[in-house]
């Protein structure tokens, strides 16, 4: 049975929907690659050892954290603190999530380790962006909501 409040006139093919899924996700992305980036090379540069699936684990949560504090920043300009982190804590964790594992299993695929290597981070990075997209599209196009 499908939902009410999904739209029945649902399409790919809109470039619109294409767009605005990209920019979102995108901003996304950054935000999950700080703290990604920030936590792998933490771990890489003072040679703490810690198995790589923990090292992981850690960087999606902090990814997660400054995607939340990024979108944050962003919407204060918009709109009152309050409703600023209400809406930060909104943002789709599936969405969120599948971008760090991709990042992460990529990572993990092509260097055999938690550790960042200048070749691979556009690897990572690319794997990040399009592992959610048609997730966002999806959610913005059928449910008409965005990830941010």
């Amino acid at each position: 049975m499908i939902s009410a409040s999904i739209k029945s006139d649902f399409s790919w093919k809109c470039k619109k929907t294409w767009m605005t899924a990209s920019y979102n996700t995108l901003w996304c992305l950054i935000g999950c690659a700080i703290g990604d980036f920030g936590t792998i090379a933490f771990f890489q540069f003072t040679e703490t050892p810690w198995p790589p699936l923990a090292i992981f684990s850690l960087a999606i949560i902090n990814g997660i954290i400054t995607s939340v504090i990024l979108e944050t920043i962003i919407l204060c300009r918009q709109m009152p603190l309050s409703d600023a982190i209400k809406t930060s804590l909104g943002m789709s964790l599936i969405s969120m999530v599948s971008m760090e594992v991709s990042m992460n299993l990529v990572d993990f695929i092509l260097v055999g380790e938690a550790k960042l290597v200048i070749w691979v981070i556009p690897i990572m990075l690319i794997a990040g962006f399009l592992t959610p997209l048609p997730y966002n599209y999806w959610r913005l196009k059928a449910l008409g909501k965005s990830c941010h």
